[in-house]
């Protein structure tokens, strides 16, 4: 796989304020292991392999487990999910397909529950950032060489 276009620097200015953007949301506050979880199960979704790769890598050094990140997939059956995990991995899913799920009533009740008004923009941004990130990685065929691709 190669890529399409060096992302980094055919723009460099826009490329800059997307990612510092990103670097601001990723430290606003919520958890980082929550966030991980929310990215890699976006990055599922849209099918974005260098994302997986990289947020599941980051996922492992904050803690998380084999067993968690092969559940992620099936989050609503399996039991090892807190109750903010839920309400986060139902968001993001409805965020990532909005165009076909939306945003109904019962999965923001969810959110609501769990989350600060503040907090839930926060995790919206995230969503909407990771959901960016993949779309440029597919688009443009990324991929970071140093996490260990073969």
């Amino acid at each position: 796989m190669q890529p399409r276009a060096d992302i980094y620097s055919v723009s460099p200015a826009i490329f800059k304020a997307w990612y510092t953007f990103s670097e601001q949301v990723a430290a606003s506050g919520v958890e980082k292991p929550l966030l991980e979880l929310v990215k890699i199960r976006a990055s599922q979704i849209n099918g974005c392999a260098n994302c997986l790769n990289m947020h599941t890598a980051e996922a492992r050094k904050l803690g998380e487990t084999e067993q968690r990140l092969h559940l992620l997939a099936a989050w609503h059956e399996a039991p090892c999910y807190t109750d903010r995990e839920r309400a986060a991995l139902g968001w993001t899913e409805h965020m990532t397909e909005v165009a076909t799920r939306r945003a109904p009533d019962a999965v923001y009740a969810a959110l609501d529950a769990q989350f600060s008004k503040e907090e839930q923009l926060k995790l919206s941004l995230a969503i909407v950032v990771i959901n960016g990130w993949n779309r440029l990685a597919v688009g443009f065929n990324l991929y970071a060489p140093e996490l260990g691709w073969k």
